[in-house]
């Protein structure tokens, strides 16, 4: 689906609207996080991704962005965070570049992997710089079972998975270097609790693979992308809004992560989160990262549409987990 059709559906739920049920708009608050999204060129192609990322994809962010992002990274007061996230991030060929000035200013540095990336011919130099350069890596792992992670993220997904987390627990991932894993739900419900599931994760995998990790991140599926469209295709799009409707919950607003963030498409696109990214709801007033002016950004209002009810419905969900 096109972002016209995600919007003209998101816009057709017979229930209620978002903006409406918040009830006044959302404003910016300050810019701890500066996510980059470097393209959509990705090894694998998940059923559940947002991002619509795959193989055959071949938008990537150029050399000039990059440095224009690095730019405003170095000369904007309050960011403490570089979020760096795809597709597959590693694959952009300015995947070090990035890295590298990133720390050089001082920030720290967040690589969303997708693991497997670590097991493809040609990446051998990747966990060790990751390693080296301490950067967070933050993983999708949304089963400890091997048929349901397959079933979600592609066949052979959960072995590699395993392989590159013991990889990575082998250069002190997991115990001296941050090591995170995101768990999505594998169907039309809600995220449990973070810290009862994150104990269950904790235990099967060191009993079953002797893997240590940090934190288990839990993130609601929005209805986005691949995602949307089975909910189209099993006509339960207006099933699964309800769910995250009838679970709004007003405590979330004050932690929704794009009042505190800047989220910069391959192209240099300015958006409020990597979500309005796919739908292509850009931020106001200026729209590309050429034009980035601390002060005019920070008095805007957040973009929204219902699929922000995924982000407030229950403990919510934000790409560090639950909210509240």
């Amino acid at each position: 689906m096109d972002v016209v059709e995600q919007l003209s559906t998101l816009q057709s739920y017979s229930g209620k609207n978002f903006l409406n049920t918040v009830g006044k708009s959302i404003q910016a608050r300050s810019i701890k996080t500066f996510q980059i999204n470097v393209g959509k060129w990705c090894n694998q192609a998940c059923r559940h991704c947002h991002v619509d990322a795959s193989p055959i994809r071949t938008e990537m962010m150029d050399l000039e962005t990059i440095e224009l992002c690095l730019e405003v990274i170095q000369k904007t007061p309050g960011i403490e965070i570089v979020d760096i996230t795809g597709g597959a991030p590693e694959g952009n060929p300015n995947f070090k570049k990035l890295v590298l000035g990133a720390k050089k200013s001082g920030k720290h540095v967040i690589d969303r992997c997708n693991l497997t990336i670590l097991e493809e011919p040609g990446y051998d130099w990747l966990a060790p710089f990751l390693a080296e350069n301490e950067v967070e890596i933050i993983s999708s792992l949304p089963s400890m079972i091997e048929s349901t992670t397959d079933n979600q993220r592609g066949k052979g997904v959960f072995s590699k998975s395993i392989s590159a987390l013991k990889k990575l627990n082998a250069l002190g991932y997991g115990t001296n270097l941050p090591l995170n894993l995101v768990y999505n739900p594998n169907g039309l419900f809600l995220s449990v609790g973070q810290s009862i599931l994150e104990k269950e994760y904790k235990d099967t995998l060191i009993k079953k693979y002797g893997i240590h990790f940090h934190n288990l991140y839990c993130i609601n599926n929005l209805p986005l992308n691949r995602f949307l469209s089975a909910l189209i295709r099993g006509n339960k799009f207006e099933m699964y809004m309800d769910t995250l409707v009838n679970a709004f919950n007003p405590a979330t607003i004050s932690g929704l992560m794009c009042l505190d963030q800047i989220s910069v498409g391959y192209d240099g696109s300015v958006y409020d989160c990597d979500f309005n990214q796919m739908l292509e709801l850009k931020a106001k007033p200026f729209s590309h990262i050429r034009d980035f002016d601390l002060q005019t950004f920070l008095s805007r209002s957040i973009a929204v549409a219902n699929h922000c009810y995924g982000c407030t419905a229950g403990a919510g969900s934000s790409c560090g987990g639950e909210i509240a």
